[in-house]
């Protein structure tokens, strides 16, 4: 069964032909058409699962409007899920067949990488907010540490060095740590290692008269980062005695450690950290403390307003589409139809659709919170917020002015949030020790 016999294929009985599918080409009925779908997969009813997946399939094609291609992305995954599950038979011939279901995730040159994140404000709000409140915290200080745990491989890094190179009393020294392959399995890919990344960032900061000393310590969100909070605790007399200012900065990252929702699993209810006294804790809140007992100067949270993180699938999927509407509404503004850009913009996001809805258990490491979840995590570690000031208000603000009119910012009590046509999108928050 080709892909266009699948787009021809005759409806089931009692459903129309594809001359009266216009009505449900509505976002909102496309969404309860998944449900549906979902439900059915749930229960096993493979019958009225292929009926569904067919209107869908017609309704929803990959060259389509926004909201056809978003949900082209959901029906990919459901056809996944259900083939998986091994009881819907002609939902494996489906997914055997339809070549829309292989995901190309492009692997990124570092100069690739940067033009790409520069084209959305999806990165660069936190980069710039994250900047300036650092630049702030460490203001006066010699040696900066900064632990960068960020989705995006360092990108954020040369503008914060650039402004660390402006100060008035001269540049500090700085030490850049990073998890070595903590993201190898999720996008975007980068095409060389952390220990070339590293050697760039050198020579980058030697060019701006900033010395720069690099490590990568190979370490795991799996685990909650532990081999790396471990090394951080046997550095921190060190650095606490020496004045050195450890700054966290935490850019989309920390969704990807296992949370409350995971703790029935043998292998994640284990405690990776040695100096931590409950094991009944998610690794979420251990983590946090972990980073409490460092004493860090500043730790930032950038991360996606949502949340994934539901065991039940309707409930996911729910709150996924009325998520990841956005990045496929956003792309018309800044990349044309049919870029390669675009391709690699997309299957990013089909990626975590796919993680969101066809996988369950350790797999499925999308795990998305609301701001308000992880500020209760934060301030039950022992850290008390900061405000933004005004001049990082400020240049957000000019860097939203470069982007397409639909972006905004607003101000939710002391954080900042990205949105896009009034609605969140991502949060950014910053903490010291309370």
């Amino acid at each position: 069964m080709t892909k266009n016999q699948i787009h021809r294929a005759r409806p089931w009985p009692g459903f129309p032909t594809s001359k009266g599918l216009g009505s449900f080409g509505d976002a909102n009925c496309m969404e309860q058409l998944l449900v549906h779908c979902a439900n059915a997969i749930e229960s096993n009813d493979a019958t009225l699962a292929q009926q569904i997946l067919w209107v869908l399939n017609n309704v929803a094609p990959p060259d389509g409007d926004s909201n056809q291609r978003l949900t082209c992305a959901f029906l990919r995954a459901l056809i996944v899920r259900a083939s998986k599950s091994g009881t819907c038979k002609m939902l494996a011939a489906m997914a055997n067949a339809h070549c829309n279901l292989s995901i190309d995730i492009h692997t990124f040159s570092v100069i690739e990488l940067a033009s790409f994140i520069d084209l959305t404000p999806w990165h660069r709000f936190g980069f710039t907010a994250a900047n300036a409140a650092i630049l702030e915290a460490v203001e006066g200080y010699s040696v900066i540490h900064i632990v960068d745990l960020s989705l995006t491989h360092c990108m954020q890094i040369p503008t914060l060095i650039d402004a660390i190179a402006n100060r008035l009393e001269g540049p500090p020294l700085v030490k850049l740590t990073v998890a070595g392959g903590a993201t190898e399995d999720v996008p975007p890919m980068l095409d060389l290692s952390y220990q070339e990344l590293g050697c760039k960032l050198v020579h980058f900061a030697r060019s701006r008269n900033v010395a720069l000393e690099f490590q990568a310590i190979p370490s795991s969100y799996a685990d909650g980062f532990a081999s790396l909070i471990e090394q951080l605790r046997v550095q921190h007399l060190v650095y606490a005695e020496s004045g050195e200012a450890l700054v966290i900065n935490c850019h989309m990252m920390l969704h990807y450690i296992p949370e409350e929702t995971l703790s029935s699993l043998s292998n994640v209810n284990s405690n990776p950290y040695s100096f931590e006294s409950s094991s009944t804790q998610s690794l979420r809140t251990m983590f946090l403390n972990a980073l409490r007992v460092l004493d860090p100067a500043i730790v930032v949270l950038v991360d996606e307003d949502a949340d994934l993180t539901s065991n039940n699938l309707v409930c996911r999927l729910r709150s996924a589409f009325n998520y990841l509407w956005i990045p496929y509404d956003t792309v018309d503004t800044f990349l044309p139809q049919g870029s390669k850009q675009r391709q690699w913009y997309e299957a990013g996001i089909c990626w975590k659709i796919d993680n969101v809805i066809a996988h369950e258990g350790l797999q499925r490491v999308e795990r998305l919170e609301p701001k308000s979840r992880w500020v209760q995590r934060i301030q039950n570690a022992g850290f008390r917020r900061v405000n933004f000031g005004e001049g990082t208000i400020s240049e957000v603000k000019t860097m939203l002015d470069e982007h397409a009119a639909g972006w905004g910012l607003k101000k939710d009590e002391d954080d900042l949030v990205l949105t896009w046509k009034g609605h969140n999108v991502i949060f950014a928050t910053t903490w010291v020790p309370a």
